[in-house]
């Protein structure tokens, strides 16, 4: 039937949303929820689970009823910000404890300790991953020291990511986690594609607590019809990074894309053999498929999105993260000013949790737009860095598909291709990670036969930017990054 939807969950960091989609893979209908951010302490960052909870289901409610036809709904599909740890109690499925986000630091001591002790070899060697509070593992092992309900709730306790507790509340009580978010922990080995003994007693990790990993596509769970009225198979989860992979069509080796949302996440497919990287990008699993697993590399900048937020929120430099692009627009240059945005620390390829972010240049001409553009241009300056890794790797780019709701700035799209020197292209529907998910359930559901089919079908048109920048220019402005990020290095290490 070519009228079949889709429902997609896109829980992400600041926001939560629910969409349809038909199999074209256009958008008929979405609502969306804010999530509140909670910062207990310098570096720390909360989530409240059942408030993600509460506003998800809000947002599946609002959008089914808009759909006139309810039975044209086929599947779910469910993409989620990855490594943020969720605690609950498996006989309510209320949560028993703030969730830990992936942007909370709370743990680099733990991490530093482990380093010390010579563990990240072996934790590298399984997980494809560093030693660092990003990833899920330290975060609940700190989790269980501090936080004594945790450990008093016993068999009781059940411990996930976030698409695992959502599947949880929305089943009303199956604890799974697919393949893509289950290799964000660092409690899996990705060769192996299970949960590893080694890395769970080097975390004070009970199995027992954690979900059964499973496929990205198939029919992975059904809905309790209790929650909006219909019975419906979930048949494609991903972690929002490996959706928005899929959701660019980027399935072939070498295939690369970058989403700018609240922090920002390279993927490039190596296929079906991992790639081990020898300048700190990360292996990780893109997805699985009847037991195959496809891997990516990846690089991660934790601060994208949040920097436009912060300049807005905090600072009230701008009144909306669209005026970004008109100030950027006012001034012939950076003015001499470069924004490094470790705010959060600093993600590849350095890995440096104690960096702090810093505006350096500034001087009685400096003006908010040079403030703004700088910002603006931090983020091809670290898409640079990366790029610069991904080729030492041996994965070097000829283009790089852009996405998330940065990604809709034409100003850091062109200045994207300056630095990078590579065409960038943007779809014309920036929320891929949606599509992503759509498409994995479109597949999962039996709607189309493959991955390759269903991206084709449902991926539409797409904006070129070529590099138009001179040679100098582009230099200089390198070489001011480089100094710039090298103050904020400086005695961080």
């Amino acid at each position: 039937m070519e009228n079949r939807l889709i429902l997609v969950i896109d829980a992400g960091t600041t926001s939560t949303r629910a969409l349809i989609f038909t199999r074209a893979g256009h958008c008929l209908a979405m609502a969306q929820e804010e999530i509140d951010q909670h910062y207990p302490q310098p570096g720390w960052v909360e989530h409240d689970a059942a408030q993600i909870w509460d506003r998800t289901l809000a947002c599946i409610q609002t959008v089914v009823g808009q759909v006139e036809d309810t039975s044209l709904l086929s599947a779910i599909g469910i993409t989620n910000q990855r490594e943020t740890v969720v605690f609950w109690d498996r006989r309510t499925g209320e949560p028993l404890a703030p969730a830990i986000v992936w942007q909370d630091r709370r743990t680099a001591d733990i991490c530093a300790r482990m380093k010390a002790a010579g563990h990240e070899a072996m934790v590298t060697k399984k997980t494809g991953l560093l030693l660092d509070p990003y990833f899920s593992a330290s975060k609940i092992a700190w989790a269980l020291e501090n936080w004594p309900d945790l450990r008093a709730a016993g068999d009781a306790l059940a411990v996930g990511t976030v698409e695992s507790y959502l599947i949880f509340r929305l089943t009303g009580g199956l604890h799974i986690s697919d393949a893509s978010n289950a290799s964000r922990t660092s409690l899996m080995d990705i060769e192996q594609g299970c949960w590893d003994d080694e890395l769970l007693a080097l975390f004070d990790v009970k199995p027992s607590t954690l979900p059964r990993v499973v496929d990205n596509i198939g029919h992975l769970a059904t809905c309790d019809p209790a929650l909006f009225g219909l019975a419906l198979p979930i048949c494609g989860l991903a972690g929002d990074q490996q959706a928005a992979t899929i959701g660019q069509g980027c399935l072939e080796p070498g295939q690369c894309k970058a989403t700018y949302g609240t922090g920002a996440f390279i993927l490039s497919v190596t296929g079906t053999q991992r790639r081990h990287s020898a300048h700190r990008l990360l292996s990780t699993i893109g997805w699985q498929q009847d037991g195959v697993r496809h891997y990516a590399l990846e690089g991660s900048i934790f601060v994208a999105g949040s920097l436009i937020k912060w300049l807005r929120d905090t600072l009230g430099l701008i009144a909306s993260a669209a005026e970004s692009e008109a100030l950027a627009r006012e001034v012939e240059d950076n003015g001499g000013v470069y924004l490094v945005p470790a705010h959060s620390g600093l993600g590849a390829p350095h890995w440096n949790p104690h960096a702090r972010g810093q505006i350096s240049g500034l001087g009685l001409g400096s003006a908010k737009a040079h403030i703004v553009r700088a910002a603006l241009e931090a983020m091809a300056y670290q898409t640079h860095d990366l790029q610069a890794a991904f080729a030492a790797d041996g994965a070097p780019w000829s283009e790089l598909r852009i996405d998330g709701g940065m990604s809709v700035n034409d100003w850091m799209a062109q200045d994207l291709a300056d630095i990078l020197q590579v065409p960038v292209i943007r779809p014309d529907f920036v929320e891929t990670t949606a599509k992503g998910a759509a498409i994995l359930a479109a597949v999962g559901c039996g709607m189309y036969p493959s991955l390759r089919e269903a991206a084709a079908g449902m991926i539409g048109q797409c904006r070129t930017f070529a590099p138009v920048i001179s040679t100098s220019d582009r230099s200089n402005r390198l070489a001011g990054w480089r100094a710039a990020l090298a103050g904020v290095l400086m005695g961080r290490e």
